[in-house]
């Protein structure tokens, strides 16, 4: 079989996780940095190998193989050099590092994984830093790509990931489940930061696009893991996983060819991927099975609404109902705005304006946005205003340009 770079970028960023996730689990997480040098040489001698021999007939067990060999090595090693400063200084002596043989089974790879989700989405470190580890542990991102999606510099990501990782240590987080007793009060953070991954790919406010879809399948690929665990298999998970997919399915109609953003307006919905929708469909009806009403099983509700390609009085009620209860449960300045939109679609421009004038988001161009919309009705320059003013508050060079359009629009008349 002939060797290529983007084998070998594949199967890296599918097997890398895995492989940090097992070997983490086998060393304990305070040893994480170990587990990512191991199986990165471990790509490293496939690179080199199989340059020369091609690749084998099956890629991922011979890397299971090489990782195995590499880390009962390094065991061996570590433990001669412990062996041999406890000679010369046994008061400096340290524990030998507790280890397990790695075992990359089909379902400890499943349970490794799953434990790593819970260990990195720890409150004890920073949702920003979460998020980073998640990139790097869970994804398989190379530090290149995490500084790229955070819009800084590699050194940058390095501290951040380093003072993430010290903490992980002192914190002494292990890569476990919790008790199932904690489960669900720890999967709220799991869940949260899936969201923020999944958000990060959906509408990027640290790069200069709205979408990018490696994050969101990522994000969508966690959250269907957590729904393949009895224990992690509840309403509020498959209510993520709803929304996911409701947002997912919209993606090939979304942007141009380049890379310009489409409003759900004008979006082409024979575009859109049914598939992805019926299986937001599935996972949004295991949802409801329970008691439970988080914001999730809202949005998820909202996000489906929008998948149907209608303007009637009866989806827009729906709509404004359910972000009326969103915001009783968990407010936003995003979730505030279509809600005054939805209320524009059901009671008209001037109650939605009298809502709108109150809020007063000055920095938020989005606001702008929604006054530049009503404002059409009766003021016209007062429109083009306001739609100035969201295009120099506006952070990316794609929304830039919808807001040029819609004053180029407002021009014409």
């Amino acid at each position: 079989m002939e060797w290529e770079n983007d084998d070998l970028k594949n199967l890296f960023q599918r097997e890398f996780t895995k492989m940090v996730a097992v070997i983490s689990s086998s060393f304990e997480l305070q040893h994480i940095e170990v587990a990512e040098d191991l199986v990165s040489e471990t790509f490293l001698q496939a690179a080199e190998t199989w340059g020369v021999k091609g690749i084998p007939a099956n890629p991922a067990a011979w890397l299971y193989s090489v990782a195995k060999q590499k880390t009962l090595y390094y065991l061996r090693r570590d433990r001669r050099l412990r062996t041999k400063a406890a000679q010369i200084a046994p008061e400096l002596q340290e524990p030998d590092m507790d280890f397990t043989e790695p075992d990359f089974s089909t379902q400890n790879i499943k349970d490794s994984q799953l434990a790593m989700i819970f260990a990195i989405c720890t409150p004890a470190i920073a949702s920003e830093a979460q998020v980073g580890l998640a990139l790097r542990i869970l994804c398989g991102f190379s530090i290149d790509e995490i500084a790229e999606a955070f819009f800084t510099n590699k050194e940058t990501i390095n501290k951040r990931l380093y003072r993430a990782k010290e903490k992980l240590r002192s914190e002494n987080v292990s890569v476990t489940l919790p008790p199932e007793t904690e489960i669900s009060n720890r999967l709220d953070n799991v869940l949260h930061i899936i969201y923020l991954l999944f958000s990060e790919g959906y509408y990027s406010r640290t790069q200069k696009q709205i979408l990018r879809k490696k994050l969101c399948w990522e994000g969508l690929q966690l959250g269907l893991m957590l729904t393949e665990n009895e224990k992690t298999n509840l309403p509020k998970t498959n209510a993520l996983v709803a929304i996911m997919c409701f947002h997912a399915s919209r993606f090939n109609a979304r942007q141009t060819a380049d890379d310009y953003f489409i409003t759900y307006a004008e979006q082409n919905e024979q575009l859109w991927d049914v598939e992805l929708f019926n299986q937001g469909v599935h996972y949004l009806d295991c949802a409801v099975q329970g008691n439970e009403v988080s914001s999730y099983h809202i949005e998820a509700q909202i996000v489906y609404w929008h998948c149907l390609k209608t303007d009637t009085r009866e989806k827009w009620e729906a709509i404004l109902k359910l972000y009326t209860q969103l915001l009783l449960i968990n407010y936003s300045p995003a979730v505030a705005l279509n809600r005054i939109f939805a209320l524009y679609k059901v009671n008209g421009w001037e109650l939605a304006l009298a809502e709108a004038e109150n809020l007063k988001m000055d920095n938020n161009h989005f606001y702008f946005i929604l006054l530049g919309e009503l404002y059409k009705n009766i003021d016209l320059e007062k429109s083009r205003e306001c739609f100035q003013r969201s295009y120099a508050l506006a952070k990316t060079q794609t929304e830039k340009v919808v807001i040029q359009e819609k004053i180029k629009q407002l021009n014409r008349f």
